[in-house]
């Protein structure tokens, strides 16, 4: 017990600590960890009772982390982009509710699929940004 208090006040702490671009980061981790909880929701016996629940429970909170992402755009800054962002978040949030709906497993892996492009393009233009910054710092451009 002691141990999940360590893991909490840790996990609060880097979150506290963390950029703007970390925190998208750990949005997307969070998101593709429900997305993929409720997969192995989807796989156990459909006579298991918590089944239903744990699918409900893990695409909900795949879905408000998603509203999150996108309630956070920037569309003075981000233009067009950030107008696209907003309708890709929509068409991921509208794909969970109907797999929620209709106990559907597709859906989900299409949506944990188009998260981890997401995911995985923000993770590498973060990269190149401290990359950059490295570089400036070391040039004396920064």
């Amino acid at each position: 017990m002691v141990t999940n208090g360590y893991a909490r006040t840790y996990r609060a702490n880097s979150v506290l600590t963390a950029s703007p671009g970390q925190l998208v980061l750990m949005l997307y981790d969070g998101a593709l960890k429900s997305l993929a909880l409720a997969r192995e929701a989807f796989a156990q016996p459909p006579e298991d009772f918590r089944r239903i629940q744990l699918i409900n429970t893990h695409l909900l909170k795949a879905q408000a982390i998603l509203a999150e992402l996108q309630s956070g755009l920037n569309f003075e800054a981000g233009g067009e982009f950030a107008s696209t962002m907003h309708r890709l978040y929509d068409y991921h949030i509208r794909r969970l509710t109907e797999a929620n709906l209709r106990k559907q497993e597709a859906p989900v892996a299409e949506v944990e699929r188009l998260v981890r492009e997401l995911r995985d393009a923000w993770a590498q233009m973060l990269s190149g940004q401290d990359n950059t910054s490295t570089i400036e710092r070391v040039r004396g451009v920064a």
